[in-house]
């Protein structure tokens, strides 16, 4: 299934701005969301084709967040890429383990972040 809607979930509005903007350019549409609570609600809500999750988030951390979504029958289709400046292998472990498809540590690289989308589909 080719990925045409991505959801952004990153509390920092600098951030969301960079991704959104990327992957605007990119061709994607994009929609966003603040903290892991609202990334939980707008995956049921919009179901996105991809979402990209950060993980230090305050409230529902983007590790909760993602085992949610993963683990939910209405949204366990959804891919989640993880998206975060923590880059320890322990780290990228647990993320898998939560049901993430995906780990980019911050700074995202662009070109790199585009391959692996168009890799899902």
């Amino acid at each position: 299934m080719p990925v045409k809607k991505i959801l952004v979930v990153d509390d920092s509005p600098t951030e969301r701005f960079f991704l959104q903007e990327l992957l605007a350019k990119a061709g994607y549409a994009v929609i966003t969301a603040e903290n892991g609570e609202q990334a939980v609600a707008r995956a049921r809500s919009d179901s996105p084709d991809l979402i990209l999750m950060d993980v230090v988030m305050p409230g529902l951390n983007g590790f909760q967040a993602t085992r949610q979504i993963t683990r939910a029958p209405e949204t366990a289709h959804i891919p989640v890429f993880i998206c975060t400046t923590k880059d320890q292998e322990t780290d990228k472990i647990w993320g898998s383990r939560q049901g993430a498809k995906g780990y980019l540590v911050k700074p995202v690289d662009g070109d790199e972040l585009i391959r692996k989308i168009a890799e899902l589909g």
